[in-house]
């Protein structure tokens, strides 16, 4: 049990006050002026770039204090280190070519250069992976805790409170509300750590107090399984949120180095985190439910006025996140959905498409949340099914050396989001080695690389005789 003193109550308020009265602040777009509303005029700077992009990665925050519980310094090398390694290749090689292309969504490109088919087919698949439900769903289970509401009621007060002032704003008061609550997370998990060490001690307070395997980097783990996190992290390539926020930048360089310098720091707030994680365990060592180890952890170690920053820094985490794919989300059913299927293309109705969408995606993911209430297994089906069928055709659509045709592409998506449904049955049915080490996942990308192997070969073969 969770108690809140008038002050926590307070400043927890204040926040999303705060939050909502930022998110209303820019004016709503000259009518039907698209770039505006999707991508803020594609005049994001450098700083405001970093802040969004790095409070946007960290919705799972609650997933991360479960993790950094049950398995000490893994956490870091399973959430943290692939995802680094994929982001700097992604800076590296990909941000300037997508930023030149100035488009606005993945399906965007994917249809320029595979056909219309496969932009909806990739839409359908985008809209499924940047479903908002896992976020909310966690901000749903903070209220709980604070306000001893029905999740139904957590859930309708999460969208309202965190959603609403897209509607008018756009990606811009996105942009800001991430901004803010950028402040606010580092805030309230530097407040933790120094809390942490100042009552307890440092490195010989946590080895006197973890298992050993805690405090290990590669814990007691297989290579296997450091290796499935690995392909996990593959995803990074395919995140729409960071084609989002290249297409938004002002210009190439702007995206490269904003991505680069994000790395350090979400390797900053990593160690707050993961630090933070390893104090929990080393305090509570028998919570029966880990996922709240966070907010648990904050309730024994904090005071009042400062268990109220950590829950603020806590909503502010997971909300920069839920924002950004409640837009995405948005912005695939207005733009990618309505506006490519309807005959009279006219471009000054997308952002009316687009809060169309917003309010059909908050629907969905109320509904989700609402009769999945695990957020593990939302990640997990989400994740497992929708980005074997596109990762691939990404790299394809910016390197024309490893391209396929339409046809192959269209096959490499049935291919990899059927061949992860398949598994996901099988490994549900049938317990065996083979069937428990092998994730959905990976047997949708083994399909979908000898697929894509397969069209790479194909489509020089077709570009030669041509």
């Amino acid at each position: 049990m969770i108690s809140f003193s008038i002050l926590d109550l307070i400043i927890i308020g204040g926040f999303f006050a705060s939050a909502l009265l930022i998110g209303f602040i820019p004016k709503k777009e000259i009518q039907g002026d698209t770039t505006q509303y999707l991508l803020s005029g594609r005049k994001v700077g450098l700083i405001f770039f970093i802040m969004t992009n790095v409070a946007a990665w960290y919705g799972g925050i609650l997933g991360v204090g479960e993790f950094t519980y049950r398995y000490g310094l893994l956490s870091w090398v399973t959430q943290g280190l692939p995802y680094y390694i994929f982001a700097i290749i992604f800076a590296l090689f990909l941000a300037k070519k997508i930023r030149s292309a100035s488009l606005f969504t993945i399906p965007d490109k994917l249809s320029n250069v595979y056909g219309k088919e496969v932009g909806i087919l990739s839409s359908f698949l985008v809209f499924i992976l940047v479903s908002p439900a896992p976020y909310l769903l966690m901000t749903a289970s903070l209220f709980t805790l604070i306000f001893h509401i029905t999740l139904f009621q957590a859930l309708l007060l999460s969208v309202l409170l965190s959603g609403t002032y897209l509607l008018k704003g756009g990606f811009k008061s996105s942009i800001l509300t991430d901004v803010f609550q950028f402040i606010i997370m580092f805030t309230g998990f530097i407040i933790i750590v120094f809390i942490s060490y100042h009552t307890n001690g440092g490195i010989q307070y946590l080895r006197s107090n973890l298992p050993v395997s805690h405090l290990l980097i590669f814990g007691n783990v297989s290579p296997v399984y450091l290796i499935v996190w690995f392909l996990i992290a593959l995803w990074t390539f395919a995140d729409p949120g960071f084609h989002q926020r290249c297409y938004a930048a002002k210009d190439g360089n702007t995206a490269m180095w904003g991505i680069l310098i994000s790395v350090l720091f979400m390797a900053l707030f990593d160690f707050l985190t993961t630090t933070t994680g390893l104090y929990a365990r080393a305090a509570l060592p028998n919570l029966s439910n880990p996922v709240l180890s966070f907010p648990l952890y904050a309730e024994k170690a904090l005071g009042s006025g400062y268990k109220g920053i950590f829950f603020a820094a806590l909503f502010a985490t997971i909300i920069s996140t839920m924002n950004s794919f409640l837009f995405l989300s948005g912005t695939t059913f207005g733009r990618d959905f309505v506006y490519r299927l309807k005959k009279d293309k006219i471009e000054e109705n997308i952002p009316f498409y687009t809060r169309l969408g917003l309010i059909v995606s908050a629907i969905v993911a109320v509904v989700s949340a609402y009769f999945i209430q695990s957020v593990i297994s939302l990640w997990y089906l989400i994740g497992s099914i929708c980005i074997p069928g596109i990762i691939f055709l990404v790299f394809g659509a910016y390197y024309e050396k490893m391209r396929v045709s339409k046809k192959y592409a269209i096959i490499e998506i049935i291919g990899g989001v059927s061949g992860s449904i398949f598994w996901f049955i099988v490994k549900s049915g049938y317990h065996n080695e083979i069937t428990d080490q092998i994730e959905p996942m990976i047997a949708g990308l083994i399909i979908v690389l000898l697929v894509h192997i397969l069209g790479i070969f194909s489509f020089r073969k077709l570009s030669v005789s041509s």
